[in-house]
């Protein structure tokens, strides 16, 4: 009667585990409606539904690229360089037809899939507002099928960063940190948006259209954050027939949801900090984004820091935001509109850098700091090269055949129209031949926009002076920040 028992509470275990793992699968692929409205309301109005059918896009084509070739491609990638031996044809088939006991395969499969289209997506919020709807896609089905699962095959799959002892708990610099490079890379080789900088080089404002639309993305993002950190701890529970019934890796998993939790929020004070500083103001936008900086920063080492390193990585995650946002606009001219490099990018970095010193291995076992930084820093290195040459081979080709950016004409009409032939707000109405009013809320061409409306931007022929609706603020694409006196 015992093994009937024992085969019972086996059987419990594995469901319980697997309900575990989707339903913490269901909350990260909910992060997509936080990074929708996240950018909808950091683009001008009328490139609104240009950025969520790309959200969209992005999720339908990516998820079906990376059954049909991505997860293969990690596989393979892992046994070429140092993992766990497979051919190309068990590479494809252990997930096409699994083996009847692997009844984790596709569960397995899905969860690795919402990580992928995290790291995708970001890529949309760089270059929104300028970049052709086909060569975005494109680059889409070659980061969900190529680009990200070489960097998966490298590290979490058992390839050679994995073997060096790279560590990378949930993805801070394996889908963050990779997606932020990818998106700032992106931008680059596009080039900015018409009338983003003026003749000398110095930025103009270009506000998003929607404050609110990017807070509640902003939330959105948080709460499914934690099934980014807390699920990948994602065995509840643990069976054996000598220790019976037990905790899975589901035992540390509140020492996760706690320095997420201080994470994400000595990232909102980090940033909200500095832009404070710098401009005597509290920038609602560098607040809410400092939340995400944060969650990237401590989202690498969630598993394995000291709990006052979560602190520290989370505020400083969120205070180099400001800060690395201003030299990318300021220095290198790159219109990163989204603001996706200093959320992910060298948040992601920052934090997978900072591992060794806020290490459980440093501060309760004695390891060596040094032992722990090699690795990281071959691991960043490795990503950094590899997503910003693929990147930008692919952007680099269809800006040299003319089909990275839409036309100046389609610019200034707006994506929505030019590409999607929709209104996102057809309650404003077309131009008012009268006023000169235009539908967005903007001006038309040769007017004044002192005192514009913060939605829209300017069209060619308009006066920039001024150019904010809020005494002067100076913006970045994403967020406005007051000028220094």
């Amino acid at each position: 009667m015992v093994v009937p028992l024992q085969a019972d509470l086996a059987t419990i275990v594995e469901g319980v585990n697997l309900v575990w793992v989707l339903t913490v699968t269901f909350l990260i692929f909910f992060m997509h409606a936080g990074f929708a409205m996240l950018e909808a309301g950091q683009v001008r109005a009328k490139n609104v539904s240009n950025q969520l059918t790309k959200n969209l896009l992005t999720w339908s084509i990516g998820v079906i690229v990376f059954f049909l070739l991505g997860a293969a491609v990690s596989t393979i990638i892992a046994a070429v360089t140092g993992g766990p031996s497979a051919t190309i044809t068990d590479a494809f088939m252990s997930l096409y037809a699994p083996d009847a006991a692997a009844t984790t395969a596709w569960v397995d499969w899905l969860f690795g899939a919402v990580f992928a289209m995290t790291a995708a997506t970001i890529v949309s919020g760089a270059v929104a507002g300028r970049a052709r709807l086909g060569a975005y896609l494109t680059y889409t089905v070659l980061i969900a099928g190529i680009i990200y699962p070489v960097v998966v095959g490298f590290t979490w799959a058992g390839g050679f960063l994995g073997n060096l002892g790279f560590h990378d708990f949930a993805g801070g610099m394996i889908v963050h940190g990779m997606g932020g490079i990818a998106g700032l890379t992106a931008a680059w080789v596009i080039g900015p948006r018409m009338d983003r900088f003026k003749p000398d080089g110095t930025a103009n404002v270009i506000p998003g259209h929607s404050i609110t639309f990017a807070v509640l993305g902003t939330l959105i993002l948080a709460f499914g954050w934690y099934g980014f950190n807390v699920g990948t701890a994602a065995a509840p529970l643990a069976y054996s027939e000598a220790d019976g019934l037990t905790l899975g890796s589901f035992a540390y998993v509140g020492r996760v949801a706690l320095v997420t939790t201080l994470g994400m929020a000595a990232g909102a004070l980090g940033a909200g900090g500095v832009a404070y500083l710098k401009t005597d103001k509290v920038d609602t936008l560098y607040v809410a984004n400092g939340i995400l900086a944060g969650l990237v920063g401590i989202t690498a080492i969630a598993d394995d820091i000291v709990w006052p390193g979560a602190i520290i990585v989370g505020a400083l995650a969120g205070a180099q935001l400001p800060i690395v946002f201003e030299f990318i606009e300021k220095r290198l001219r790159i219109d990163d509109v989204c603001a996706v490099f200093p959320v992910h990018g060298s948040a992601g970095i920052l934090g997978a850098l900072l591992y060794p010193v806020f290490a459980m291995p440093v501060w309760h076992g004695g390891a060596s700091v040094v032992s722990l930084a090699i690795p990281q820093f071959v691991g960043v290195g490795v990503i950094a090269i590899w997503t910003f040459a693929a990147t930008a081979l692919v952007f680099g080709a269809f800006r040299a055949v003319g089909l990275a950016r839409v036309s100046a004409d389609h610019e200034r009409q707006g994506l929505d129209t030019a590409e999607h032939g929709v209104d996102t707000y057809p309650e404003f109405g077309g131009p008012d031949a009268d006023t000169g009013i235009r539908a967005d809320g903007g001006f038309t061409a040769g007017e004044s926009t002192l005192g514009a409306s913060s939605d829209d931007g300017f069209t060619a022929g308009e006066s920039t002076s001024d150019a904010s609706s809020d005494n002067g603020h100076v913006a970045d694409g994403f967020m406005s920040t007051r000028k220094e006196d």
